[in-house]
């Protein structure tokens, strides 16, 4: 008997036309012979599986299941291509744990510790793993220029902590600029990340559970033509990503470790990719992903590639490790 598999796509945040495209080419491609693939959309106001016609049939949250015309859709497992929240936060790995249905991305604590890019951090750095000089504002609070200066410096970068596809992330470089660019932070979010700027070259490392071992990919070197990888570098043709990276040895050693001991301490599984920055031969990690974008052009399906992992087999490995830890 082939197994029902629910591609959930789209979602809540400004991501959501990046995982409808993920969505897209994960349904193409896990395997049909193992598989039934369906696309399902998640949006604040709809949850709808979409046939082969576009057709919407409501999900229903219950027990997620779909009332078709001659039957009642059921699935046995869940493919989490949904950037963003509420996909990559914790909650749609919440809700799957309660319902009782396996699905393929890490667990709720996991994504909504490694979706907060200040909590993540503080969490890692007992275990070694360096990150930039940091300042912290939630929404409301005081916002004193002086001591944000004194704490990261110039230039230093502005995000929302709690955010993918780099979305409300500016890079300041005159005093002036910080407060508009705390604005444009919290229009995608109610915490703030302020970090020090690092002059280094910027790396991708791919860490994944395949066929029941952990794997880190080849390392993609990030070359931006804008002032920093930002949404038109990351989705526009705006940088090259290089794979495998133009790093020494060392640096190789070095950040695949780390990203491993990461993967490891969090106690994660499915996919992960977690960006750093080299200063020498240090790697100072800025995140986690652990949606990750899975279009043909994007960074982890090309770690796979030069591994010699197909899409065919990546997408159909997540489906089978998250099938197995049902059984």
């Amino acid at each position: 008997m082939k197994k029902n598999i629910a591609i959930i796509m789209g979602g809540y945040s400004s991501e959501y036309k990046i995982s409808l495209t993920s969505g897209n080419v994960v349904h193409k491609y896990l395997n049909k012979e193992k598989f039934n693939t369906y696309r399902i959309h998640i949006f604040k106001d709809k949850w709808v599986y979409v046939d082969e016609d576009n057709e919407e049939y409501p999900i229903n949250k219950n027990d997620f299941s779909v009332n078709l015309e001659k039957e009642t859709l059921r699935f046995d497992c869940i493919f989490n291509a949904i950037h963003g929240s509420p996909g990559e936060d914790g909650l749609m790995q919440a809700y799957f744990e309660l319902i009782g249905i396996p699905q393929t991305s890490c667990d709720y604590y996991q994504s909504a510790l490694t979706f907060n890019k200040r909590d993540l951090l503080s969490v890692l750095k007992p275990y070694g793993i360096h990150a930039a000089p940091s300042y912290y504002l939630n929404l409301g609070d005081t916002i004193d220029e002086e001591a944000i200066i004194e704490k990261v410096g110039l230039p230093c970068f502005v995000k929302a902590n709690k955010a993918g596809s780099s979305f409300g992330i500016s890079k300041v470089h005159e005093k002036e600029n910080l407060k508009a660019a705390i604005d444009n932070a919290y229009k995608e979010d109610d915490e703030i990340i302020i970090e020090a700027f690092l002059d280094g070259t910027e790396v991708s490392v791919g860490v994944i559970t395949y066929r029941g071992e952990i794997k880190v990919l080849p390392i993609t070197e990030i070359v931006s033509e804008n002032d920093f990888f930002d949404y038109e570098a990351k989705y526009e043709g705006k940088s090259q990503e290089i794979t495998p990276g133009r790093i020494s040895t060392i640096q190789q050693k070095k950040v695949e470790e780390i990203a491993k001991r990461a993967y490891e301490v969090l106690k994660m599984k499915g996919y992960s990719r977690s960006e750093f920055i080299f200063i020498g031969d240090e790697p100072y990690m800025l995140e986690m992903n652990t949606t990750p974008g899975l279009t043909t052009e994007s960074i982890l399906p090309q770690q796979a590639e030069k591994e010699g992992i197909s899409l065919e087999e990546l997408f159909t490995s997540a489906v089978d490790e998250a099938l197995k830890k049902k059984g």
